[in-house]
């Protein structure tokens, strides 16, 4: 039987899972949307990835993206580790040479800066969705077109029309005035790609020192049109790969692989009931949000406590008395 390594990052709008070999080849994958409970998104993932591997025995978990803790706890992950570490990890295998790292996704987005392998600088956005997927998806809709088309529309424009596009409402609102003034509806669109690009440089990017070998990730780097705007603005090529949108799970899968301790993942998690329940500490004057998770009824973690007063053991012990 083959040792394979999971890798699972868990975003906002979309759950990627991995799994990969010995040599660091993605040998299954599965992307989804999150729709707002990321434990039964993680668990149609392992559904799906479990049918595609096959024999191979998963020998490390890794987590990562914004409910890594929560899904670390649920997977009893070897190493639950941020976005940006996980990013980096990934694509440092995939384009060595790497020096810029963008990324675009659903709801947020990052830059990375990586000098001689090392991650030197790096920002993120997590305040505005005006420069994200979510903004493309609400103006597709808009326009009434499938997201996915987006890019091969832009393709087609020679002119894209300016878009005012620093907040959602505003440029929502400057589309509908292109469109009723007689704006093609291609040119809208690249200029709707553009604007993601420039909104993108002059927030996560600014003051950032852009420079090549530049490599573009996350959903929205499957727009070719956001692709070539990216590469009408810097001036430089942009390279995509064609698992980009997969990057932060191949990354945890690495990470996890490095970090392999001799145990055999079970996939029958994706059959157990995994519960949150929130409350409010008031051991003290902190009165913390503690959030506990079961599994199957028994507490297997919880976070958000700034003492011992809400961690799991007193929990655990209040709970027996």
């Amino acid at each position: 039987m083959k040792t394979g390594y999971l890798g699972v990052d868990t975003g906002s709008i979309s759950t990627k899972g991995v799994i990969i070999d010995d040599e660091n080849n993605i040998i299954a994958n599965e992307y989804l949307w999150t729709e707002g409970n990321p434990v039964n998104a993680v668990k149609s993932v392992l559904r799906a990835i479990e049918k595609q591997s096959g024999d191979i025995a998963v020998a490390s978990v890794g987590t990562t993206g914004s409910a890594r803790k929560l899904i670390g706890a649920m997977l009893e992950a070897d190493v639950v580790k941020n976005e940006i570490t996980a990013h980096a990890v990934g694509t440092l295998v995939v384009f060595p040479d790497v020096r810029t790292i963008l990324e675009i996704g659903g709801q947020d987005s990052k830059i990375i800066l990586i000098d001689n392998g090392i991650v030197v600088d790096y920002a993120m956005n997590t305040l505005c969705a005006a420069g994200t997927g979510s903004f493309l998806s609400s103006q597709a809709k808009r326009l009434g077109i499938d997201v996915e088309d987006f890019g091969n529309i832009a393709l087609t424009s020679n002119n894209p029309t300016k878009i005012a596009a620093r907040c959602t409402v505003f440029a929502e609102s400057d589309l509908v005035h292109k469109a009723q003034i007689g704006h093609k509806r291609e040119d809208i669109i690249a200029g709707l790609c553009l604007a993601v690009v420039n909104n993108y440089l002059n927030n996560v990017g600014k003051g950032k020192a852009i420079k090549p070998p530049i490599v573009f990730q996350g959903g929205v780097s499957k727009n070719s049109g956001v692709v070539r705007a990216f590469e009408q603005v810097i001036g430089e090529e942009i390279l995509v790969d064609k698992n980009s949108h997969l990057m932060g799970a191949y990354g945890a899968a690495i990470l996890a692989k490095n970090n392999k301790k001799g145990r055999v993942f079970g996939f029958d998690v994706a059959k157990m009931e995994f519960v949150t329940k929130g409350y409010e500490c008031k051991k003290c004057p902190n009165n913390c949000e503690i959030i506990c998770f079961y599994k199957n009824n028994i507490l297997i973690d919880s976070w958000g406590n700034r003492c011992m007063n809400g961690s799991v053991a007193e929990i655990m012990s209040v709970k027996s008395q």
